[in-house]
Formats: structure tokens, sequence, C-alpha cells
């Protein structure tokens, strides 16, 4: 079914748009929520109108959207998650963290105009702000370990464990080599002892 919204639905549409949905969906969650309302040819003509009067306003809104989104230019995140051994997050990383990092820079930011995949291990990502419908900011993000620290000196010892490991192994498996060598010998010993007898 058509809908016509009346607001901004992050990963359906903006408000205005006239966008394709289940009918469940329009019916049951859109409409009743004040969300949007079937575009039947009455609405269509009504929203023409509504925008031809309001491009003005369309037009500030944009220009309003696109100073936002300059101040977000050349931004880089670095957000700090704890890790395991593994390197899979306690957790995720996701547009809560983002909104949380740009703050923190002075730079506030709705969470709910920012959309990433969830950042489950370490690694770039890349977040996305949407200011307008025609305004997008890409904020590439780096996920590091927050223990990272912890996390070496834990790889660290680890490292020196299983070298000690090595090292016992190559010693026991020299000392091997060495016996059969010895048990070579000691017959030819036992041997000669009773040709002597």
């Amino acid at each position: 079914m058509e809908i016509i919204l009346k607001e901004d639905i992050i990963g359906l549409g903006f408000k205005n748009d006239i966008v394709n949905v289940k009918s469940g969906y329009g019916r049951n969650y859109l409409i009743p929520q004040g969300k949007g309302v079937i575009a039947s040819p009455s609405a269509k003509k009504i929203l023409a109108e509504n925008l031809k009067q309001q491009a003005h306003k369309l037009a500030a809104q944009k220009a309003a959207a696109e100073e936002k989104a300059a101040v977000l230019q050349g931004v880089a995140l670095e957000i700090a998650a704890k890790v395991s051994a593994t390197g899979q997050l306690y957790g995720s990383v996701g547009a809560a963290q983002v909104a949380e990092a740009l703050a923190q820079l002075g730079k506030e930011v709705d969470r709910k105009i920012i959309t990433m995949k969830d950042a489950k291990t370490l690694g770039d990502y890349v977040a996305l702000v949407h200011y307008h419908k025609e305004v997008t900011v890409e904020i590439p993000v780096k996920v590091v370990a927050e223990n990272a620290a912890e996390l070496k000196a834990a790889a660290d010892a680890e490292a020196a464990i299983r070298a000690a490991a090595d090292a016992r192994a190559a010693e026991a498996a020299s000392a091997a080599e060495e016996a059969p060598a010895e048990e070579g010998e000691a017959p030819a010993a036992e041997e000669e002892a009773p040709a002597e007898a």
C-alpha cells in the first residue's frame, strides 16, 4: 500500500515521501501512530499543493541541514570498547555510542538520525548521519580495544608459556633421541663382558 509519510523514518523515507509498505505495517503502525496517511488521489493532490507552497521553506531546511553537515566534515571517531582475548566485543558499538562520541567532541547529533551496522569486532566502520533526504554525512568509526594493555599482557604471558612449553618439548625430544643411542651402546658393553670372562 502507498503511504505519505508525515515524519522522517530512517530506513523507510522522509517527511512527505510517498512510500510502498506492507498493509499490516501501514495500517497497524504508521497510520495509528500518526507517522503517515494513505496516499489516496486526493491526498496526493493536497501534498503536491503543500510542497509547492512550502518550496522556499524546504530549501531553507536543506540549507540548514547542509550547514550542520559541514560541521561534521572531516570528523573521524575512535571508540574504545571492552574486548575478549579472541577479539570479540563485549556487546556491540552502534548509533548510540557514535552519538555519545560526537557529543564528547561538542557536536550534538540525535542518535535517531544515525545509522550504522553494529560493530561486534574491532576494525573500521562507517556511520551515516541523515540530516535531510538529500544531505547525508559519512563518519569513519574505528573500534579499538579499551583494555588493549590487558590483552597485550595476556597475549605476552600466553606466548611466554607457549615458548616455555615448546622449549620443554624440544628438550624432551632431544633427550629421547640421545636415549636410544646410549641404549644401543650398553648391549655392546655387555657382550664384551662375557667374552673377557
